[in-house]
């Protein structure tokens, strides 16, 4: 039977969330939200439930449940509740939805410590370490406070990139591949660290719209009830 979703997705996997709604037989509406957010948990959590307050009216907007195309994400989504079914992938942030489970986000994690991820969505946000985020601060800066002080913040700005030593691209072979693994490469090659490649998997988000939610990878949060943390039991969350 088709179902009709909700699909609240970090714009970070939105070429990645159309790819798998245009897939499914399932009516998926997508509500795009910005990224980054994660940076302030608490923003992101009040913006994520006032989504799900505009849209969880079944008389109003007769959707069949909500998705959240999120991670635990620095614990933005604890404490989201809504009137119908709420549906989220068990993983602590969107890598384990580009990389398809859980379990395959700590088998590599667990063997390749220091990693930076890349991906379309990140790489598109402007943000990513390498050249031209090194040479779009350094011009701000320079603006701002002049050539001397502008050098002395970015020593201070690099410093932590120290803490890294590989630079990880996820491919989902989706088209325009090549630009953003290149463009991984490059950053690999401007800060030092490893170049890495794995391959992305759709098997988690493509299950959260074709609306196959087994227990393992997803917690469906029956209406009323919320989003809590259950990291004890690697469950990551559960409702309460």
């Amino acid at each position: 039977m088709i179902q009709r979703f909700k699909l609240i997705v970090c714009r970070v996997l939105q070429k990645e969330a159309y790819f798998c709604a245009a897939k499914t037989e399932n009516i998926i509406d997508i509500e795009l939200t910005g990224q980054g957010l994660h940076e302030q948990p608490e923003k992101l959590c009040q913006g994520l439930q006032d989504l799900i307050a505009e849209t969880d009216d079944p008389e109003g907007r007769p959707y069949d449940a909500i998705l959240l195309g999120y991670g635990l994400c620095s614990n933005a989504i604890i404490g989201l509740a809504a009137t119908i079914p709420l549906v989220v992938p068990r993983g602590h942030d969107c890598v384990t939805l580009l990389l398809g489970s859980k379990e395959k986000y700590k088998e590599y994690f667990d063997s390749h410590r220091g990693v930076y991820w890349y991906s379309p969505g990140w790489i598109q946000g402007g943000h990513m370490p390498g050249k031209q985020r090194y040479e779009k601060m350094l011009e701000e800066y320079r603006q701002k406070f002049g050539p001397e002080k502008a050098k002395y913040l970015m020593e201070a700005d690099q410093s932590w990139i120290k803490e890294y030593s590989r630079a990880t691209y996820i491919d989902w072979n989706l088209p325009g591949g090549e630009y953003y693994r290149q463009y991984t490469k490059d950053a690999a090659e401007f800060t030092g660290w490893e170049y890495d490649e794995i391959k992305g998997d759709p098997r988690l988000l493509q299950d959260l719209v074709d609306g196959n939610w087994n227990q393992n990878d997803f917690l469906t949060v029956a209406p009323g009830k919320k989003i809590a943390d259950d990291l004890t039991n690697q469950g990551i969350i559960k409702q309460e």
